[in-house]
């Protein structure tokens, strides 16, 4: 009798085992291009939040930091994608990790100074007092902070933020996800287009 009862105990916890895969299984995740977005807010959040908090300490009080209005750097999301999009193979391989993105993303801040400088007549950051500097838009130091950010980005930060955001995303529906993409999307849109007529005009 403890066979027969031991036996449909086991039945049912298989059929609860293969529930559950069944329900992950049909859980839609959404596209990687939406999840590339998101992080791209993250971190360019998060830049923000890092230039706000320098600017303050060297200035002794808050400044306006970035291109738009609303608090976000694009350029920290831009350089997160690229390294979450190009440099996740090296993870294991932080030297060639660190030379790559070195030289990357020096010459990625080179061409966006000199692209923002010639649209907009502006210099968002200007390195000719450091040592090494290459008029004044990267600088040897910069260039070494790069390889030095990438390797603890693509080791500790973009994991713990990618386990973070999967927990966030399980907990909200698949047409709600959607939806706030959606509208972050179209907030973020709206902000670079008067950005940039601001700039312009």
């Amino acid at each position: 009798m403890e066979s027969d009862n031991d036996a449909k105990i086991e039945t049912k916890d298989n059929k609860q085992i293969s529930a559950k895969k069944v329900a992950n299984k049909d859980r839609k995740k959404l596209p990687r291009i939406y999840l590339y977005f998101i992080y791209f807010l993250i971190f360019a959040f998060i830049g923000w939040l890092l230039e706000t908090a320098f600017s303050f300490y060297s200035l002794g009080h808050f400044t306006k930091r970035g291109f738009l209005y609303g608090p976000l750097c694009p350029i920290y999301g831009w350089g997160a994608l690229i390294l979450i999009m190009f440099f996740s193979t090296y993870k294991r391989h932080n030297l060639k990790l660190f030379i790559y993105a070195a030289f990357v993303f020096s010459a990625f801040e080179y061409v966006v100074s000199f692209g923002m400088e010639a649209l907009f007549s502006l210099k968002w950051w200007d390195y000719t007092q450091d040592v090494l500097n290459l008029n004044g838009r990267i600088s040897i130091f910069y260039s070494f902070a790069w390889g030095i950010i990438a390797i603890l980005f693509i080791n500790f930060i973009y994991p713990f933020f990618k386990k973070k955001l999967n927990i966030i995303l399980s907990k909200i529906p698949y047409k709600l996800q959607i939806t706030i993409v959606y509208i972050l999307f179209s907030v973020f849109l709206t902000d670079t287009v008067l950005s940039f007529i601001r700039y312009l005009i």
